[in-house]
């Protein structure tokens, strides 16, 4: 099981929200190049970047900090927040990212994901973002009225290789996993589910790495808040 550290971009610089809302942010550095290198020296072995920005408008807008980030480390980084048109998956990817999270459009567009897929393989995932069991857009700001688990079962037949599961409730709260609802996902799926929000202690990532003993295809999980918060020692836990 991979442990991704998070680095949030709002602004260019690294932050943290509290249940996925922009009113709530917590500021932890100006540099988010110096934040990979600090993770990356730590034994990271990939990075989760997400554009905030782009999340909330619906296209990037920290191209330079993400750039930023790939000169910084050679591990892979996968990126997420706003892309939503195939030109800007293609830059993405052509800029240096291993592997670009749609969110958002997947949820408009199942056809556009298998379009993805066709052309870019396993560099596509998608990220489910959950709030009472329902998917989330546009930031998170829209809940939609289609199952979260029901719509991770039909990207897994569509031949996505990675989900990103989020449950908005935990994200940022520091009150651990949601364990059934991630659980149930990886259930429903074929897929790669990489597992987010709510990590709080060293025993929550080893409540997962037990979850993946019965689901294989558990293959990662999302730390920020924690690890900026100096509550998880990415070492230790690695």
């Amino acid at each position: 099981m991979i442990i991704y550290p998070a680095i949030d971009l709002k602004n260019g610089q690294v932050v943290r929200l509290h249940q996925g809302r922009a009113d709530a942010t917590t500021v932890y550095g100006d540099d988010p190049a110096a934040g990979a290198r600090r993770w990356a020296e730590q034994g990271a072995q990939w990075l989760h970047v997400v554009d905030l920005d782009g999340a909330f408008g619906g296209e990037p807008k920290n191209w330079e900090s993400v750039r930023s980030i790939l000169s910084a480390v050679k591990i892979p980084v996968q990126l997420g927040g706003g892309l939503r048109t195939r030109q800007q998956i293609a830059d993405a990817l052509a800029m240096g990212v291993k592997r670009v999270v749609v969110g958002t459009k997947a949820c408009e567009s199942p056809v556009f994901i298998s379009e993805l897929v066709k052309e870019f393989g396993d560099r596509i995932a998608v990220g489910i973002d959950a709030r009472d069991g329902f998917v989330a857009v546009k930031g998170w700001v829209e809940k939609t009225a289609l199952p979260a688990v029901e719509f991770a079962g039909q990207i897994s037949r569509l031949g996505v290789r990675t989900i990103i599961f989020t449950d908005i409730a935990t994200d940022g709260t520091l009150t651990g996993p949601n364990f059934k609802a991630v659980s149930a996902v990886c259930a429903a799926v074929n897929c790669n589910v990489i597992a987010s929000g709510g990590v709080a202690v060293a025993a929550d990532v080893t409540q997962l790495r037990e979850l993946s003993r019965q689901h294989a295809n558990l293959a990662g999980v999302i730390i920020g808040k924690a690890l900026y918060d100096g509550r998880v020692d990415l070492k230790s836990v690695l």
